[in-house]
């Protein structure tokens, strides 16, 4: 399958709050390498950042969507999936992404293209958290949490926090009406998953880290013990 598929049949997702140069790499990347449809949401970023949106909505291949206020990660996806099933019925899939860098475009690639392939399976890109120079409180963190997925709900999963993912369309409907509006909504979807009867394969990706931005921005113990409370409130929920 050559890669002009994944670019032409599926669309890419990045949402994104009070962006900055990275963000543009990303975008920019994308669009170099053509591909038709890129729906950024700005998720209530401020004055100082739309430039950044504009910059992007330059491109005849991108779209933006702009909430008034912030919302949160889940809902900037769940407007982005309402967008795709009412603007763009034609496209096979989405790809979410993030907009710090740490997605190469051949790994975004290489997923979509895996998503097409496998046709009714979810793609996860995954990282490799046992290679050298992958921060050790960033692995035991992930660790910790793949451990949890493991004993309480029986999912094999070895990186819980991946934002890179190819969905195919025919989810997108229901994966809307998942709970959660901010960081809660993609654990959520993983837990949704298996209820639904999704399957999803994990696709090895390239574990990129920008030691500066890491370092202000990971709390090991914090972020894995958020994930865990939201597995812990999925158990109580009615089935």
């Amino acid at each position: 399958m050559s890669e002009s598929d994944c670019r032409n049949r599926l669309a890419v997702i990045l949402p994104s709050l009070d962006p900055d140069a990275k963000f543009s790499a990303v975008v920019k990347g994308l669009a170099d390498s053509d591909f038709q449809h890129v729906i950024i949401v700005d998720d209530g970023s401020d004055e100082a950042h739309q430039h950044f949106f504009a910059e992007a909505e330059a491109y005849p291949q991108c779209t933006v969507i702009h909430h008034g206020v912030n919302k949160g990660k889940g809902r900037g996806l769940k407007t982005a999936f309402e967008y795709i099933l009412d603007e763009l019925p034609e496209v096979e899939g989405v790809i979410t992404i993030d907009g710090d860098g740490q997605h190469l475009l051949e790994d975004i690639i290489r997923c979509g293209n895996r998503m097409l392939e496998l046709d009714d399976k979810v793609i996860l890109g995954c990282r490799d958290f046992d290679q050298q120079g992958v921060p050790s409180r960033n692995a035991a963190g992930n660790k910790t949490t793949s451990k949890f997925f493991k004993l309480l709900f029986d999912i094999t999963l070895s990186d819980t926090q991946t934002g890179l993912r190819a969905i195919p369309t025919r989810y997108l409907r229901d994966f809307c009406a998942i709970d959660g509006e901010r960081f809660e909504y993609e654990t959520n979807m993983l837990l949704q998953m298996k209820r639904m009867g999704v399957g999803f394969v994990e696709q090895p990706i390239a574990t990129v880290y920008d030691p500066e931005d890491y370092s202000s921005h990971y709390h090991p113990v914090k972020d894995s013990w958020r994930i865990i409370k939201i597995m812990l409130h999925f158990l109580t929920k009615k089935q």
